[in-house]
């Protein structure tokens, strides 16, 4: 596929998975267990301001610390609740092939619209490995699947040329890229007809520039409208806009990205704007200590969303 081909320009207008993703996290109750009448409502929520698709149970909903049957639950109920208004992709990644293939499989059964998975991590297998994983998953299922390439998690890159072989693959169609390599992004890019989208909620700018259909982010939960008018900006070439709305949602991205894990950092928010009844988090997460919260306070003080924050 050559840079000014037609497809090109179709995918970047209309990718399958939306161009707004929001990676939400997963409500809790006070006591630790999931709550999925207030994840539903959240899933609604992201959709009404303005997501035109969702990842359920990702990195951010902290699926690594719920069980099977809790996953799947929480993608049953965000079906329920949004099913059809936006795609959803859910998180089924995992270091044992094995697990990995049986949530992608009950997922598939639920309806989700896409999968997203992750590199193996901890392994830290060999590019071959890495490859023979993805590859082993997609046979598996009829399911368009997302590639997670986040090597500070992982602790391994997927290599441009393992990119450019998956991509081969017909169920393989999309990269959520967090690793920020421009160069090798655009070689993927230019060689292979993937959907690539930006995994760093601060680098939406300059990966749409790049090519790329979108984001799947965090900072989205707190103030959706403002991203969806930065994403939408960026995909319009309209520069002068784009640029007004990043340089407005830097300090978003200070306070979500930067001093705590996102996924405490945004619950916190969105408690602190009203919209979540709580922060709870599990363990190894823990809620933000004094000076966390001070931070955070200072960094949205005179953001765009300070009028919002109830505490």
């Amino acid at each position: 596929m050559t840079h000014d081909s037609a497809p090109a320009r179709t995918q970047r207008s209309a990718p399958m998975f939306g161009s707004l993703l929001t990676a939400m996290v997963t409500v809790f109750h006070d006591d630790g267990s999931v709550d999925l009448e207030a994840t539903g409502h959240l899933a609604e929520q992201l959709v009404d301001d303005g997501c035109d698709g969702l990842v359920v149970c990702g990195t951010t909903g902290e699926y690594s610390t719920m069980t099977d049957q809790e996953n799947l639950s929480v993608f049953r109920a965000v079906k329920d609740a949004v099913g059809g208004r936006v795609p959803l992709l859910a998180g089924t990644g995992s270091n044992d092939t094995e697990h990995s293939r049986f949530l992608c499989l009950e997922a598939q059964k639920i309806g989700m619209d896409g999968l997203l998975i992750v590199t193996p991590y901890y392994n830290k297998p060999t590019q071959a490995g890495v490859e023979a994983h993805f590859r082993s998953l997609a046979d598996s299922v009829d399911t368009p699947v997302m590639v997670y390439d986040i090597p500070g998690r992982s602790g391994i890159p997927i290599e441009p040329e393992s990119m450019i072989s998956l991509a081969s693959h017909p169920n393989i169609v999309a990269v959520k890229d967090a690793k920020a390599d421009f160069m090798a992004a655009a070689r993927v890019m230019a060689e292979t007809d993937l959907l690539f989208y930006s995994g760093d909620d601060g680098l939406t700018l300059p990966w749409i520039a790049l090519g790329a259909s979108g984001l799947v982010g965090v900072t989205t939960h707190i103030d959706t409208p403002r991203y969806r008018q930065l994403v939408d900006a960026s995909l319009a070439g309209d520069l002068e806009t784009a640029q007004r709305l990043n340089e407005e949602l830097l300090p978003l991205v200070r306070a979500t990205m930067t001093r705590i894990p996102g996924a405490v950092a945004a619950k916190t928010i969105l408690h602190w704007q009203g919209r979540l009844p709580n922060n709870t988090v599990r363990l190894p997460h823990v809620t933000p200590t004094q000076a966390e919260l001070e931070q955070i306070r200072s960094d949205l003080s005179t953001s765009v969303i300070a009028d919002t924050l109830t505490t």
